[in-house]
């Protein structure tokens, strides 16, 4: 959040000051955390400009606000895999925008998008870069990931990629895991000879991919028991749930 207000020019609330709220919403809303295994409370930071202001210019005021929901899977499919669709004609994000922070303008631009493809039976849109059309950057609202036999590849954070805390996570325990991880340039074309293809964020998870269509053509990959996408998924809800030791201090308990 301090990152992404830097870069949009507004106030940001202190490190201190964001995790105390976030634990103070926790507290408030214990009632509403779902049974073990059946859901979790997703909590939304927003940072708005609510000073009054009519010309272009950074608000004199902003609020803080978080928002908690209980909830279940985010995509409607469950956790069965997706069906993604190769978008080319809309982009997400371009060179030298604000494609790497998390603001309102990296979302609004793909319900366009996102709308044509869900009316055509996919889950979401997998979009390219804005500059050659040729490789891969974001789905919607969370990241990619492509593994070929031990080798796990996804889109390098060059400032149209947002760095999630899920991507990052995924990341250190896949190469605890002994996976050799590359954040690099990943070409459409390399969809192709993929395994298996996964989605990571704070909503999703670490979600399987079934299916990507690209021009017309549907490429399937490996999705259920054995699969890394599995086993990564395994290991970061069970440090999140506690039945995996957490040895990487990634856990805050509220009390």
């Amino acid at each position: 959040m301090k990152t992404g207000a830097q870069r949009m020019c507004m106030a940001s609330p202190s490190i201190d000051h964001f995790v105390d709220a976030l634990k103070q919403t926790v507290l408030a809303n214990k009632r509403w955390v779902p049974p073990p295994g059946k859901g979790s409370l997703y909590l939304r930071p927003l940072l708005l400009g609510t000073g009054p202001v009519l010309g272009l210019a950074p608000a004199p005021e902003y609020t803080f606000l978080i928002f908690a929901s209980p909830v279940r899977n985010y995509f409607k499919e469950g956790s069965a895999p997706l069906n993604l669709y190769v978008e080319e004609n809309f982009d997400r994000a371009s060179s030298r925008g604000t494609g790497n922070v998390k603001t309102i303008s990296n979302y609004a631009p793909v319900l366009m998008a996102q709308i044509q493809a869900k009316k055509r039976g996919f889950s979401d849109v997998l979009y390219l870069d804005s500059d050659t059309k040729k490789n891969l950057e974001e789905v919607s609202s969370c990241n990619i990931f492509i593994a070929k036999g031990k080798c796990i590849s996804t889109p390098a954070t060059n400032g149209t990629i947002l760095s999630g805390i899920t991507r990052k996570s995924v990341i250190e325990i896949a190469r605890d895991h002994g996976y050799q991880v590359e954040e690099r340039a990943v070409a459409v074309d390399e969809l192709i000879e993929a395994d298996e293809v996964f989605c990571t964020g704070t909503a999703v998870g670490v979600a399987p991919v079934g299916s990507i269509t690209y021009q017309d053509k549907r490429m399937e990959y490996i999705t259920g028991s054995g699969t890394i996408c599995q086993e990564l998924n395994n290991t970061i809800s069970g440090i999140q749930t506690g039945t995996i030791e957490d040895k990487k201090g990634w856990i805050v308990e509220v009390d």
